[in-house]
C-alpha cells in the first residue's frame, strides 16, 4: 500500500496498543514510524531495476525478520522517554505496527515475501489498489482524533477506524470472490482452460480488471462494475507474440514469470525485446515492462533490465474508471 495508508496503519496500530500507558503523541508517532519502516528497502539498489522490482517487499517485509527487530526497535521509546517499565508493551506495539505493513502489502496484487527465509513465495491477494481512500480516510480520522482530543477520550475513534478499514479489506477480498465466479462462469465454455486474475482498478472496488491468461501465452481482458447487473463481461483478445527462445529463457524473464505467478508476456519490436507484468496497469499501457535483450546481427543479446513501463493518460484513463465503475457500458481506452 501507500506511504500515507502504512503510516496511519501504524500509528492506529501504536495508539490501540499503547493505550493509556504513554502520550498519545509518543504511540502515534512510533507506531507511524514503524508502520513505514519496511518500505526503505525501496533505498536499496539490487543491480537493475527488474530485480530492484522483484527484491521489493522481501527481507525488509519479512515477518520472521520484522519479529527479530521489534524489540531493538521497541527499545528506543522505551529509553528515550525513560519507560523502561512499558518496554512489554511497546515491544507488542512495535511488532505489531511492523507485521501489519506487510500483511496489508499482501492485500495488494504487487507481491510480499513474507515467509522468508524459509520460501520466496510472493503473496498478493490483489483485492485493494495500492491507493484506496475508503480504506485511509478511517485510519486517518482515527489516528487525528486520537492525538488531538485530551485524555485518550479520541481512543473510541482509533478502534472505530481500525474496525471499518478491516471491514473495508474484508468487503475487498469478498467483491473479489463475486467477480472471480463471474469470470469463472463467462469462460466455463472455453476449450483452454485459463488462470485468471481479479483486481480492483485504481481507487475503488467496484470496478475490477479480469485477466485470463492461456496456456499458449494469450489472454483475454475484460472488465466488470459490481453495477452492471446482468449485462455479461465483454472480453478482449490479445495474441502472444511469436519471440525467440534465447529472449524467453533469459534469467530476468524467468525471475518475472515466477514474481507474476505467470502473469506475464514477451513482445518484440524493432530489434527490442520486453518483459511485462500483465497484473499492474491495462491494455496497452502496464506499470512494469523491462527491455531484456536487443538484436544484434542476427541474434539477441541480453542487456541489463530497465523499465520502460507506461500508465498512458492518466486523466483519460480516471475519466474512464470514474464513468465505468458506475455500471455505464462504455469502452475501455485503447
Amino acid at each position: 500500500m501507500d506511504s500515507v495508508s502504512q503510516i496511519v496503519l501504524g500509528a492506529s496500530v501504536g495508539l490501540a496498543t499503547m493505550g493509556r500507558r504513554t502520550a498519545a503523541w509518543k504511540a502515534a508517532l512510533w507506531g507511524g514510524l514503524a508502520g513505514t519502516l519496511p518500505d526503505l528497502d525501496v533505498l536499496i539498489d539490487q543491480g537493475d531495476a527488474l530485480r530492484n522490482m522483484v527484491l521489493h517487499r522481501a527481507e525488509s517485509h519479512s515477518l520472521f525478520w520484522l519479529t527479530l527487530a521489534s524489540p531493538v526497535l521497541a527499545g528506543l521509546p522505551a529509553l528515550l522517554h525513560g519507560e523502561r517499565a512499558g518496554f512489554r508493551r511497546w515491544w507488542l506495539a512495535m511488532w505489531l505496527a511492523l507485521v501489519t505493513h506487510p500483511l496489508l502489502d499482501a492485500m495488494t496484487v504487487y507481491g510480499t515475501q513474507l515467509l522468508l527465509p524459509f520460501t520466496n513465495y510472493p503473496f498478493g491477494v490483489g483485492s485493494i489498489f495500492i491507493i484506496d481512500p475508503l480504506y485511509t480516510l478511517p485510519l486517518l480520522a482515527g489516528v487525528v482524533l486520537g492525538v488531538t482530543r485530551r485524555q485518550w477520550r479520541g481512543l473510541p475513534s482509533v478502534h472505530a477506524g481500525l474496525v471499518l478499514s478491516t471491514a473495508y479489506l474484508a468487503w475487498s477480498a469478498a467483491a473479489q470472490w463475486h467477480v472471480r465466479t463471474m469470470a469463472q462462469e463467462s469462460l466455463a465454455g472455453e476449450a483452454q482452460p485459463a488462470a485468471i486474475l481479479v483486481t480492483p482498478t485504481p481507487f475503488n472496488t467496484l470496478l475490477w480488471r479480469i485477466v485470463a491468461m492461456r496456456p499458449d501465452g494469450s489472454y483475454d481482458e475484460g472488465f466488470r462494475s459490481l453495477l452492471d447487473g446482468s449485462r455479461p463481461i465483454q472480453w478482449a483478445r490479445f495474441a502472444a507474440p511469436p519471440v525467440s527462445a534465447a529472449v524467453s529463457t533469459l534469467p530476468p524473464v524467468q525471475r518475472l514469470a515466477a514474481f507474476s505467478h505467470g502473469f506475464y508476456k514477451v513482445h518484440a519490436r524493432g530489434g527490442r525485446a520486453w518483459v511485462t507484468d500483465l497484473r499492474m496497469g491495462q491494455e496497452p499501457n502496464y506499470s512494469f515492462s523491462f527491455v531484456v535483450a536487443q538484436e544484434q546481427g542476427g541474434e539477441w543479446r541480453p542487456v541489463v533490465p530497465r523499465n520502460e513501463g507506461s500508465r498512458g493518460d492518466v486523466r483519460l484513463g480516471l475519466a474512464w474508471v470514474w464513468e465505468r465503475m458506475w455500471g455505464s457500458n462504455v469502452p475501455a481506452p485503447r
